[in-house]
């Protein structure tokens, strides 16, 4: 082993191939017990309690349910590895021995995979808290589905003093034992927006003498698809999706007002700067033509995530060192999807990366009820981020060769 190092990679992959089968249990317990965002206080005891039997110094109750946990403290760089924890709303349709026991909740956005991975991670580096020249920190993140817990986190203090942050994410089209890296813009932006159509309400046998919500409402919604494909710039890629959809009163009364709730998802910083005088003017000029009104509202969620180039470099060295080159692919597109990492990249420089967990027979995609990725993805992620970090306190990952 090297001067500069203090784990060889056959070291390493030993240790996390030990630590896999507690690793799957740990992560089949997280899927059978989801939490919704902001109420993850039983995934945030599980998490608490592991890092504590580990050395950790450990915080509770950092931004809501976030778990913040400490090792070392020596006289060099502060380095944080950030996972998530929250489930969503969905009903699990996976048969799996261990799906989840809450009736319409579901990890299916791999944040059990994310908590498992962090966890995996603090076992590797537990032994190594006295020899590392710096600190590290990991951050346990609660409620980001609804994109706010990366901003609790933040005002909590958990970033003070870090120099660089690093983050994953499950990708069902990538297969297990493979990472995706980007440099640079990573995700897309993310906005709320709301869309009041307010028309006059009548009998439902005589249109003619009323102005229908839903009817406009419709218009409203397909419009907005036309619009984007012909008045926006096609090298500009924005996503307008319409998830909720409420209105009316009675099957046979015309209904007045419609509410449409939905997301805008936008990759260009000037393209996303025009957005909300162009989708008020469309759907203002629709609604206009029929007599009725509306009210628009876009609220911005999250900024895109921005993987600063360095880290990048960092992570993508460490990654190819531990998988080799042919399972490290480089993301020639950033994700329509959007990520509240970014809020934490806007006060210390990080970087995100893509983490494959497609199994022989592909995967569903996140947020289907039938996601289930492949396990062996867990194993993959702590090599890859253990390596990171060492990389980054200038310890990297030694071959062990002569």
């Amino acid at each position: 082993m090297g001067m500069a190092s203090l784990l060889a990679l056959t070291e390493l992959r030993q240790q996390v191939q030990d630590l896999q089968p507690d690793l799957v249990k740990i992560r089949r317990h997280l899927h059978a017990h989801p939490e919704l965002s902001g109420q993850e206080q039983r995934t945030a005891a599980f998490v608490a309690g592991s890092l504590y039997q580990l050395g950790f110094d450990v915080r509770e109750g950092i931004g809501g349910a976030g778990v913040v946990a400490e090792l070392g403290g020596g006289a060099g760089p502060s380095i944080g590895l950030r996972v998530d924890m929250d489930a969503l709303p969905i009903e699990e349709r996976t048969g799996l021995p261990f799906a989840s026991r809450q009736q319409g909740l579901m990890h299916a956005c791999g944040h059990d995979i994310h908590t498992t991975v962090g966890i995996g991670v603090a076992h590797v580096m537990a032994p190594l808290a006295r020899r590392l020249p710096g600190t590290l920190r990991l951050l346990f993140q609660p409620a980001e589905e609804i994109a706010q817990g990366a901003s609790w986190m933040v005002k909590a203090g958990a970033l003070e003093g870090l120099d660089a942050l690093f983050g994953i994410h499950v990708h069902p089209p990538l297969a297990a034992g493979k990472v995706g890296v980007r440099s640079g813009v990573f995700t897309a932006t993310a906005d709320e927006l709301i869309v009041e159509i307010l028309g006059e309400s009548g009998h439902g046998a005589r249109p003619h003498e009323a102005l229908d919500a839903i009817w406009i409402a419709s218009q409203v919604v397909t419009g907005l698809q036309e619009a984007v494909s012909r008045r926006m710039n096609p090298l500009h890629p924005v996503v307008i999706s319409f998830g909720q959809v409420q209105g009316g009163c009675a099957f046979n009364v015309i209904a007045d007002r419609v509410l449409l709730k939905g997301t805008v998802r936008c990759l260009h910083p000037d393209t996303h700067q025009q957005l909300p005088g162009w989708i008020e003017g469309v759907i203002g000029g629709i609604v206009g033509i029929h007599g009725a009104r509306s009210h628009v509202s876009l609220r911005a969620i999250t900024p895109s995530v921005f993987n600063d180039p360095g880290q990048t470099r960092c992570l993508e060295k460490a990654a190819r060192t531990v998988l080799g080159d042919d399972n490290v692919e480089y993301l020639d597109q950033p994700s329509l999807g959007a990520e509240d990492f970014a809020e934490m990249l806007k006060h210390v420089p990080g970087c995100m990366f893509r983490l494959g967990v497609a199994g022989p027979e592909g995967c569903y995609p996140l947020h289907h009820g039938c996601f289930n990725p492949d396990e062996r993805a867990i194993a993959t992620g702590v090599e890859v981020l253990t390596a990171t970090l060492l990389q980054r306190f200038d310890l990297p990952v030694d071959h062990g060769l002569p």
